[in-house]
This record gives structure tokens, C-alpha cells and sequence, in this order.
């Protein structure tokens, strides 16, 4: 395709860098090719380096996150375990729907979209019942809510229960410690904050977990997602189980070599400034977000549309003109709030100016103005 470059600035997949382009191009090997089986050593060893954990069986799941969730929860849940789920936005809806469809006995507790969960409504839920599972959005892409993890992950441990964590969004944007952390299982996707293409989910159990599968009273109902399998080619064996996608591996370590020579503190400090820069470039132009700043992701911001405003052609706008693709609302956000990420390659200061320039225009254009000398202004990074 000649398609023209279009800066990536929703919940996304984000910009990549030229080095992983080039990695995804290169020609490709077997995937019981040793040069290969280098390249998953090497991208095995770097998402426990970005997980925060020494855990043997942490691997890339071929399919996007949504593909890691599955795996997962179909790992560790049964017919008639009891889980409880914190839903804050459309993606905790999402594991809620996976475990039903597991036959899992559920239990949601909720809170207004573009709020954090209740750590101790959460507390109660766990102790009200034997629970098997408690499970949460770290960062929740549909709102830009970054949920405080330590005191879930507590209650979870002192009930017994495995904790799973899905950090799709904050993964390669925030520092992440999730064997400090008591995490049990985790799972995450490559085309957010690590900048690579969409296609793989990184994921992460613990031996704890691992021994939870081991101990099911049936076998794991996917076979593509069983981890007693998968280990077969991940591990020393190196058994066939599937054709691994031996590109997106490619990007994907390729975009990890980039995260690790940033450092993950200065990679996360990134994130931080431009965020920093955008909501404040944001609220001077007279809009409001939808999050407060002491939970707000700092990869994906929610802003509120205008009284007035439709989103659809605000967006189109935005994409035909300036070349900018930013992300609508969700669930019961649809048409209330645009979504702007700046994640990975793509958490540049140039970044934010344009985009605020863009808004500002785009927003003109339905009878909305606001100061873009002072929005520009604010932007400190």
C-alpha cells in the first residue's frame, strides 16, 4: 500500500520506530530455526526484565491482548470457581464476559466509568466467599484510569486467591514489579507503550499459577492457550506446538531492545512529562478531562467533548487534515470523550503540539474556540 504515515495518537496501536519496521521486513526463518529460538530467549528474558518478575513461564501468546486475557483466565478458572472481577471501564466488562463463558461464578464489583475501583469494596468481595481468582485492569484503555494495585493484591493473597492483572496499556509505559506485587498471573499486548506491531500478547504466570493449572480437575478446554503445551516449545524442549509469527517476534524484540536501552525509569518518566504537558495544554484550551490527575494513566488521556461537539467528525477531521488518528469513547462514553495516547515511540513533545494544534482547529471548525497561544504555552516538556 502507498499509504501516507498517519501519526497514531489513540488507545491505540501506537507509533513504531524505523529500527522495528525494519525488524518486521527482515526475510523470514523457520520457527525451530536456531537464529530463531535466539530471538524468544532474548524476548523472554526482556518481558520479565518489563514485568518486573523471574517467572520461567513468561512468553509471547500469538494473538493480541485480548488473545493473553483468554488465555489466562481459561487456564486458571473451572467450571464453578468463584472470581471476583474489578470493572472500572469496558475492559473489566471484557473478563467478566470471558469467565462467564467459562462457567465461573462471578462476582463484579464496579465503579463509575473514569473512576477507580473501591480497594476495600474489593477486600469484602474476596472474603465474602472461597475465591479462586481476583482479577483487574491495571491501566483501563477505555476510561485512562490507572488503578492503585497493592492493597487488591493483598486481599487476593490473604484469601488465597491468584491475582491476574491486565496491564495491555501500561506495560513498557510504567514500571511494573509484579513479583513484589504478589501478581499470579499477568498479560499484556505489544502495540501500546512497547511500540511494536499489534498481533502478539506477552504474558506471565507464576509458579504458584502454574501449580493451580497443574491441579485442574479438567484439562485446559484450549488447546491453543493450554500452558502445559505451550511451555513444550517455550521451554528447553522446544516442541512443535504452533507456528510461532516469526515477524511480529522480530518487531517485538526489536522494541524491546529500544525500551531496555531507554531504561525503564526514564522510559516511564517520559510518559509522565508529555502526559503532564498534554493536560495542561488541554485544560488551557478550555476543555475539560475526564479523570483527576492522581489516577490518571499517563499513556492515555480522556478528555470531554464540548456541549455541542460530535466526536465522528471531530475524528475525521483530524485524520484527513492533519494526519492524526485519536480514538472515540467507549461503552457509555461513547460520543461524551475523545481519547488521546501518547504511548511508546509516539510520547514526544512535537507529538503534543500537533495534536493540540489539530484539536484546536478540529474543534473551531463545530463553533468551539479556545486559546491555542496559550494551550501551546503550557506545553513544559
Amino acid at each position: 500500500m502507498d499509504q501516507p504515515e498517519i501519526l497514531l495518537a489513540g488507545p491505540g496501536p501506537s507509533p513504531t520506530s524505523h529500527a522495528v519496521r525494519q525488524a518486521q521486513a527482515a526475510p523470514l526463518l523457520g520457527h525451530l530455526d536456531p537464529d530463531f529460538l535466539a530471538i524468544v530467549d532474548r524476548v523472554q528474558a526482556g518481558l520479565r526484565t518489563l514485568f518486573g518478575t523471574g517467572n520461567e513461564f513468561t512468553l509471547p501468546i500469538s494473538g493480541t491482548g485480548s488473545a493473553g486475557m483468554e488465555a489466562v483466565l481459561t487456564n486458571l478458572l473451572e467450571p464453578g470457581d468463584r472470581i471476583v472481577i474489578g470493572v472500572h471501564g469496558v475492559f473489566g466488562q471484557r473478563l467478566v464476559q470471558l469467565a462467564r463463558r467459562l462457567q465461573a461464578e462471578v462476582v463484579e464489583v464496579t465503579a463509575e466509568f473514569g473512576t477507580a475501583l473501591d480497594p476495600a469494596a474489593m477486600a469484602r468481595a474476596i472474603a465474602t466467599g472461597p475465591t479462586r481468582v481476583v482479577a483487574v485492569v491495571h491501566a483501563e484503555t477505555s476510561t485512562g484510569v490507572l488503578q492503585p494495585l497493592p492493597e487488591i493484591a493483598a486481599a487476593a493473597r490473604a484469601a488465597g486467591a491468584l491475582f491476574v492483572v491486565d496491564c495491555v496499556t501500561s506495560i513498557g509505559g510504567r514500571e511494573l514489579s509484579w513479583d513484589a506485587l504478589g501478581v499470579d498471573a499477568a498479560f499484556a499486548g505489544t502495540q501500546k507503550c512497547l511500540s511494536a506491531p499489534p498481533g502478539l500478547s506477552p504474558v506471565t504466570f507464576s509458579p504458584r499459577a502454574l501449580a493451580r493449572v497443574a491441579a485442574r480437575r479438567s484439562p485446559v478446554p484450549s488447546f491453543y492457550f493450554d500452558t502445559t503445551l505451550l511451555v513444550g516449545y517455550f521451554g528447553p524442549g522446544r516442541a512443535y506446538h504452533h507456528t510461532a509469527p516469526i515477524s511480529l517476534v522480530a518487531a517485538l524484540d526489536a522494541a524491546l531492545g529500544e525500551v531496555l536501552a531507554e531504561g525503564l525509569p526514564a522510559r516511564s518518566r517520559r510518559h509522565d512529562d508529555v502526559a503532564r504537558a498534554l493536560r495542561a495544554a488541554l485544560q488551557a484550551l478550555g476543555l475539560q478531562l475526564l479523570v483527576p490527575d492522581p489516577i490518571a494513566t499517563p499513556m492515555l488521556t480522556s478528555v470531554r467533548l464540548p456541549a455541542g461537539v460530535d466526536d465522528k467528525p471531530l475524528r475525521a477531521f483530524l485524520r484527513q487534515a492533519w494526519r492524526i488518528e485519536i480514538g472515540g469513547g467507549l461503552g457509555p462514553l461513547a460520543g461524551r470523550i475523545v481519547r488521546i495516547g501518547l504511548m511508546g515511540h509516539g510520547a514526544r513533545p512535537e507529538n503534543v503540539r500537533r495534536i493540540v494544534a489539530a484539536l484546536a482547529d478540529g474543534l473551531a471548525r463545530q463553533g468551539v474556540r479556545g486559546d491555542l497561544a496559550a494551550a501551546l504555552a503550557a506545553v513544559q516538556c
